[in-house]
């Protein structure tokens, strides 16, 4: 069989994009009734329960091995670990990871797309290789002791796997965003057992905005994940805790301060992350030995408390109840908070969810015991500043306050802790939002210099270029025409102005024909009246440039150039066109949030 080649693009390029398309039949029911897509949405979430059961598998068995704890313990949680294995099994794995993205470089170069980047510049494409790669990485990461979360990798495959879905149906654009927000709900619903904390979680992270329309689909890849998950595993137990049956309005005031500190904390890890990177990139280390000495330095870490390792499943759930003395929590809090930091700043691939969760309950804990050394008053039990303290961190790293509120609902069952949870989300919400503006996705996002701060679907606009929008039949005239020449070949009214370029061909600047014809001109060559020559527009500019060099230049027209160096004219963008375009895309995408 023959393969189609097109031209300029390599065989391994094309192989990259092509895709298995479903049947016509199948396709023209998904674009064409959303009960269809509903059941597209319900098979994303069957292979995301089926990707979450099997990383949890991998990392299992991986922990059993490398650091020979019991058959289905906790690696976080192990009453003993061999100290051998606690410095030698994070620093080798991170030396294979290093060697592995030595190797990595060479063959696949640029960098994977994970799903908040995708729906908010690609309009939800994403690569299966690519994110292989990742969740290859994440489960070495966190198998070998490094303190990341595994949450990173199930997104990512769950969202890769559904923007494959989705392209193989030749879904619009919107409807595909819509397929990656279900892939990573349905891989969050299943990770926790949490069918609602997992559909707001690709409603408000991963596509953006709430509506109508995208809330059957979401709630059905989770719930779908959900149940593909309790029938392969048995499901993961909520927290089974006794907690208070009201909570009296004087509480309030102690669990908003922790709210404060909770988002400040988190503030703290996140640009933590970031002085790790700083220093292990101003290192004489080579890059593929960064993460060999990262893993060291958490290998130092466990041996104070194993609770560093790894995301810290084990060490939350056991840990969670009982009652540790301050000095111990407060170790843990800030062993994990390097450990967390130098693993992701020194290499490692993984996420902050699960650690910003267990972050969060070190912290509640810790303001608990410093409310009882103060004797404030009646307090209320520490494990309720656990739960309240784990979601008001997580979501000060994370996002997502429905998502955060409802994963305490369904750990816990108790809806007076969650109306708790609310009131200290909101206040953490907000002061992240005030004091940093980012989360841990879009702040990396703003390091690698890339204008994001959700999902909400911006790629539009990088595709509304320049290029796609200007005139290219204008014609050019030399510096060097006479006024009566010019008048004679452009009448008044024909056109309402005219490209001027130099004795090269280079752009000089633009000649108005009613200015030309105003009987005050004396000049006699159309070089002395021109206007704008020093502001050009490049074809790859985007829409938004183009209306604020508008603004800049006050023209209502500027030239089109190949480039800023040869300046050789190619077409002619006006204001008015420019605008328009703009505007009608803004009402469309208005009209798509709104289910119109």
């Amino acid at each position: 069989m023959s393969t189609r080649t097109w031209p300029g693009r390599s065989r391994r390029q094309q192989w990259g994009d092509w895709v298995l398309h479903a049947p016509q039949t199948l396709r023209a029911l998904v674009r064409a009734d959303e009960i269809w897509l509903t059941v597209l949405a319900a098979v994303v979430g069957i292979g995301a329960g089926i990707i979450v059961v099997t990383m949890n598998g991998t990392i299992q068995l991986l922990h059993e091995t490398l650091f020979q704890i019991p058959s289905g313990g906790r690696l976080s949680s192990a009453s003993e670990i061999a100290l051998p294995r606690l410095l030698l099994v994070p620093s080798l794995g991170g030396l294979l990871l290093g060697l592995f993205g030595l190797a990595l470089a060479r063959w696949r170069p640029h960098r994977a797309i994970d799903p908040i980047e995708a729906n908010a510049l690609y309009g939800g494409r994403m690569s299966v290789i690519d994110s292989i790669i990742v969740c290859a990485q994440t489960l070495l990461s966190c198998g070998v002791g490094a303190s990341v979360g595994l949450e990173a990798g199930y997104t990512q495959m769950g969202s890769a796997i559904a923007s494959w879905l989705g392209r193989s149906f030749r879904l619009r654009r919107t409807d595909l965003r819509l397929m990656v927000g279900c892939g990573a709900a349905g891989a969050i619903g299943a990770a926790f057992n949490a069918p609602l904390a997992g559909a707001f979680y690709g409603i408000e992270l991963v596509i953006g905005t709430y509506t109508i329309g995208n809330l059957a689909p979401v709630v059905v890849a989770s719930l779908s994940a959900v149940f593909v998950e309790r029938g392969l595993h048995g499901g993961i137990d909520g927290f089974s805790l006794l907690l208070p049956d009201s909570f009296p309005v004087v509480q309030f005031v102690p669990i908003l301060a922790l709210g404060i500190i909770c988002a400040l904390v988190a503030i703290a890890v996140m640009r933590g992350v970031t002085v790790a990177e700083g220093w292990f990139r101003r290192s004489p280390l080579p890059v593929w030995s960064r993460p060999m000495v990262g893993g060291l330095i958490v290998g130092l870490c466990g041996m104070v408390t194993p609770m560093v390792l790894s995301s810290g499943h084990g060490a939350l759930r056991d840990g969670l109840g009982m009652d540790y003395p301050l000095l111990l929590i407060l170790t843990g809090l800030v062993l994990k908070s390097i450990a967390s930091a130098v693993s992701i700043g020194s290499g490692f691939r993984g996420g902050l969810f699960f650690a910003s969760l267990f972050l969060g309950s070190l912290v509640g804990k810790v303001f608990a015991g410093v409310l009882a050394l103060l004797a404030v008053g009646p307090v209320l039990p520490p494990v309720v500043y656990g739960l309240i303290g784990m979601s008001a961190m997580a979501v000060a790293v994370i996002g997502g306050p429905l998502t955060m509120c409802f994963l305490a609902l369904e750990s816990t069952q108790s809806f007076p802790l969650t109306v708790a949870v609310l009131a200290a989300v909101i206040v953490s919400s907000l002061t992240a939002r005030r004091t940093f503006g980012y989360s841990f996705a879009t702040w990396r996002f703003h390091l690698r210099g890339e204008a994001i701060r959700s999902a909400v679907d911006i790629g539009w606009v990088n595709s509304l270029s320049v290029g796609r929008m200007m005139r290219r039949d204008q014609r050019t005239i030399p510096t060097t025409t006479t006024l009566d020449t010019f008048r004679r070949d452009f009448p008044l009214g024909s056109t309402h102005r005219v490209i001027v370029v130099d004795e090269s061909g280079r752009y000089a600047g633009i000649v108005q024909t009613s200015e030309a014809f105003s009987p005050d001109i004396t000049a006699e060559r159309v070089g002395e009246l021109l206007h704008v020559p020093d502001t050009v527009l490049t074809p790859a500019m985007t829409v938004k440039t183009a209306i604020a060099l508008f603004e800049e230049s006050e023209s209502d027209a500027l030239a089109v150039v190949d480039n800023s160096d040869h300046r050789h004219v190619i077409g002619l963008l006006t204001e008015q066109h420019a605008l328009r375009r703009y505007t009608e895309e803004l009402d469309r995408r208005r009209r798509e949030l709104s289910g119109e």
